[in-house]
């Protein structure tokens, strides 16, 4: 219990320190993500055989490595079938904390970017090269849109 809140708190700094008289340039805080992600992932799969292909890369980070990092799994994946997947968190941890009124939208940038950094980073680091961005519609529900490059 003591690790969330100190994880909480740690991310809640990280985006004060980052977004500080920037203007909400996010491109600071989604490196961090990329990198943390990066290293992170190289622990998870230390002892797992290498995945088949990347809907089996996706499985895994939806279940183990969200599981690791937010201690539960996504609720929903899908996929087009041609590189573009979506995750689906219906209570994202760091926007639990924020009001569900619709005036807080547009603070949620802020708390979803290192995230997408991480998943990048994690990604990137199986091999995957990838775009990813977050949608928030409604508060503390998230959606991460990644788009796999091809070629």
């Amino acid at each position: 219990m003591s690790e969330e809140i100190l994880f909480d708190y740690l991310h809640s700094e990280l985006v004060n320190y980052c977004v500080k008289d920037k203007d909400n340039d996010l491109a600071e805080l989604e490196y961090i993500g990329y990198t943390t992600g990066y290293r992170i992932i190289e622990r998870l799969t230390r002892d797992y055989p290498r995945f088949k292909d990347e809907l089996d890369t996706m499985k895994f980070i939806c279940t183990d490595f969200w599981s690791s990092i937010y201690k539960k799994q996504i609720d929903n994946l899908r996929t087009n079938h041609q590189g573009v997947y979506v995750l689906q968190d219906n209570s994202f941890r760091f926007l639990n904390k924020l009001s569900t009124g619709s005036q807080y939208l547009e603070h949620a940038p802020k708390y979803v970017a290192f995230t997408c950094g991480m998943l990048r980073g994690s990604l990137a680091n199986l091999g995957i090269t990838s775009i990813v961005t977050a949608e928030v519609s409604a508060l503390p529900a998230c959606k991460f849109h990644i788009q796999v490059s091809r070629g």
